[in-house]
Formats: C-alpha cells, structure tokens, sequence
C-alpha cells in the first residue's frame, strides 16, 4: 500500500510485512561479538535519512540507573537532585522526566516528596518489575508513566530467560496488556537491542505493542536501550550496532512516534554522547541521561554532555541554565560525597585549567585562546590555570588576576615585581625535588608574605565618590 507520508511528503510504501523469526539457535552476530576480540565495525553502505523531530528533549535516569552504581542516596539527596534538575531543565521542560524506584519506604518517601514540591518538570516516572501488582502499586501512587524490561537480544532471551522468542514475546505482551489494564503508560526497555535481530524479533514485537496501545486507547513508550555500549553512531554502518539503522527502524517499520520514542546508552566504547546525538539526528525526541555519566559500568550518557549538545543543535538553551552544571558538581562533591574525575568535560576541576606556560600566555593576552567557550558566563568557572613547573610567568600572572579578581588597569602582567618573586620561588621548589603542584593555599600564603595582607584589596573610594553625588 502507497501512502503519502507526513514527514517526507512523497509517496511511500507503507506496509512492510515483518514476522516474528522464532529461530531454534540464538542469533548471537559471532562475526561481529566473537567476545574473544574487539567488536566489529560492519557497513553495509545502506543510508537513512536524517529527520530530527521538531522538538527534542532529555529524559533523565539518575535517580534509578544512576543510583545503582553509587552508594544509595538519602531521601533529602534525592529531593536536593531533583530541585536541581528542574532548575537545570528550566520552565520549559527541556529536562521532561526522571524515573524513580518504588520498591523501598525510602523510594516511596522520596517521591511524595519531590511531587509536594509541586514542581512542573522533570515529570515523576517509575521503573518496576514486569508484575501485575507492581502496575496496581504504580497505579495507586498516581503515576502515569511506568519503565518494564523487556530484553531484546538473543543473549537475553536464549542465556538469561531461558526461552524462546515466541515464548518470550508473549510473555511480554501479557505484562504490558497489564500496565493497559491498569491505565498505566508502559515504557518498554528494549534491553541489549544493539545485538537484537532487528527485523526478526525487534520490528515484529513493536509492532504487536503498537497494535495494542491503540486497542488500549493508551501511549506506549519505546526506550532503546544500548546496554553494553555497543551502538554506532556512523552512517552506513550495519545493524544491529547501527543507532542511526535502528531509530530510524523503529519509526519507518513500526510507526512509533518520535515523541515516544528514546534513546539509552552506556558509554563502554566512548562513544555515549556521539550516540545520543545521532538518536537525536535520525528521529527520536527523548535521549535518556544520568548526572554526570554515573551509571552500570562506564556509565550512562552525562545529562550534562546533552544540554551542550541541545544547545548547539538548537542554537540555544530554551530556558535551561547551565550554571546550575556547576551547583550539580559542587553538590556530588560536598554532599554526597562522588570524586568526579578531575578531566572530566564541564564538571571536572581541570577542565579549563591549564598548566602549560605557553597556554597561560595565551590566556593572559586573551581567554578565547585557549578556553572552549565562557566559561565563566555559561558555567560560573572562569578559565583557570594551575601552577607548577611548566606554568611560566604568564601562567602566575593569570592565576593571580583570576585569584584575586583583578580585571582591567588592576590586573597585572608577567612583567610585574611580584610575579618575578613568585617565579623564582616556584622554580625553587621544584629544583628541591616537587612533583606535584601548588596549591591554591601554598601560592596565596606566599602572596601573602611578599605583598602583604591586603594584596588585591579593591582600592578605596574617594569622597564624594558614592550614589547621588552627581
């Protein structure tokens, strides 16, 4: 059958006839996951079209797979995580939902907490077993939107459930009938679909969801979930690691809305962020993340990574505010207790701090040289540097004109008496044998004894200076 499609409008086939493949032998793809070496990259030179929805958004899982890598949180982190992440996410709901446990007195505690905040977004959704009485607790808590597991890969369904395709495929449409029943929307994780037979299992089970949702006169949600970080971001490149191949997939063969549809992905292989961006690129809404990346293994895409990413795809941040990044930082630092890895892009204490002498003169003559963007505008933090061996007279120079806010005829320059002082001590230090560099505390003290107290103390005002003397 021939139809116009919406989104293209050219004539387009519409009916695409994929059945079920209930095969004897699991499909594991040995030729690409033979385990005893690296995974490989197949094309197939089979191109998709890019087709980003008019609207896209961040979901959010730090709550429930974020939680499970970490020490569990209190309900008072869990209520100061979810103010910030309404904050970050602004009033427009570019951060539209995070899911929460419901097992626990403490996880039903902490969501009748944050829904007292009675705050718009992030919406509150669940993440519960595929049961009949999980749905009816759900239902009873007021929530309308509920994640189910629902592996996809031959690895999960043959090893881990011990059936067969069809066995488990109606397993799963009983457990989702369910969720119906209980006037719940169920978001189904389709688990490990990076090695799922795409058109032998994953299309022809999508499409009974679809058949039912619409029987049920209720949404049902697609997450894709990329379990082992196996996805590719690449055009032309095969299924089943091909992201671009399976939300393009999902929306052409099983008519699954783009509003519906999510992307979830770990980050084993590097490649979280490239992968959520191309989810976005080829067609889905929602790119599922964690703060900071905390998640299973490697961790899940950083939420933080994909308010950069939105805003450089949309040319701006539609109400979020990225300083509240720094506030997220600060938080999982100081309150909960997480080292975040000093490296890491936005969030971590060096990245946009240098040591090299040669990039502090450039800082010095002027920051866009050497700083990614304003650091300080968008992220409260301004470009740093640190001192140690390599720093040069420029670098101890920008350290104390960012130290002690020191800007336009107050700032002073590497030529400077003082910065000369400061040179030579550092170079003393480290002809004694330092390693390691100075701290903030060492470098002030040492201000401190050779400028005096009240080094970088803003001048004071003449008289007659103040409001209304003119």
């Amino acid at each position: 059958m021939l139809e116009i499609s919406p989104k293209t409008n050219l004539l387009e086939q519409k009916s695409y006839n994929y059945s079920l493949q209930d095969v004897e032998e699991p499909n594991l793809y040995r030729d690409i996951y033979d385990y005893e070496g690296v995974p490989k990259i197949p094309f197939n030179h089979r191109r998709v079209p890019i087709g980003m929805p008019e609207e896209i958004w961040i979901t959010d899982t730090s709550l429930r797979d974020g939680q499970q890598s970490v020490e569990p949180y209190t309900v008072e982190q869990i209520v100061n995580i979810y103010k910030l992440l309404s904050k970050l996410g602004g009033p427009y709901g570019i951060i539209r939902q995070t899911e929460f446990f419901v097992y626990s007195k403490k996880d039903r505690e902490a969501i009748e907490r944050c829904r007292e905040l009675g705050l718009k977004f992030p919406e509150i959704t669940t993440w519960i077993r595929a049961s009949k009485e999980d749905f009816k607790m759900v239902h009873e808590l007021g929530i309308k939107e509920t994640g189910i597991l629902v592996s996809c890969s031959d690895y999960h369904i043959f090893k881990k459930m011990k059936m067969t395709r069809s066995q488990v495929m109606n397993h799963y449409l009983r457990v989702i009938s369910d969720a119906f029943e209980a006037g719940v929307v169920p978001r189904c994780h389709l688990e490990d679909i990076t090695r799922a037979d795409f058109y032998g299992f994953v299309v022809p089970f999508v499409n009974e969801l679809m058949k039912m949702s619409e029987d049920a006169g209720i949404p049902v949600k697609i997450r894709a979930c990329d379990t082992m970080g196996y996805g590719l971001p690449y055009s032309e490149v095969s299924l089943p690691r091909s992201v671009p191949g399976i939300i393009y997939g999902l929306t052409h063969y099983s008519d699954v809305k783009s509003e519906n549809l999510e992307w979830h992905g770990h980050n084993d292989f590097h490649k979280a962020v490239a992968n959520a961006s191309a989810a976005w690129l080829y067609g889905a809404c929602a790119v599922n993340c964690s703060l900071l990346g905390i998640g299973e293994r490697t961790g899940n895409i950083p939420l933080e990574a994909m308010v950069f990413e939105y805003a450089g795809f949309r040319g701006s941040f539609d109400g979020m505010d990225p300083t509240v990044i720094t506030e997220i930082a600060e938080y999982f630092k100081e309150s909960v207790g997480y080292d975040i890895p000093p490296m890491t892009p936005f969030v971590g204490k060096n990245f946009n701090v240098t040591r090299a002498g040669i990039h502090a003169d450039g800082l010095l003559k002027d920051e866009e040289i050497y700083n990614i963007f304003d650091t300080k505008k968008i992220l409260n933090r301004p470009a740093s540097v640190m001192i140690s061996k390599t720093s040069g007279l420029a670098g101890i120079a920008y350290w104390i004109n960012n130290a002690y806010s020191l800007e336009g005829d107050r700032a002073i320059d590497k030529r400077d008496p003082l910065v000369l002082r400061l040179k030579e001590w550092v170079d003393a230090e480290y002809e004694d044998g330092r390693v390691t560099s100075l701290t903030d505390g060492e470098v002030r003290a040492k201000i401190k004894e050779f400028a005096g107290d009240d080094f970088g103390a803003s001048p004071k005002e003449e008289p007659g200076k103040r409001g209304g003397s003119q």
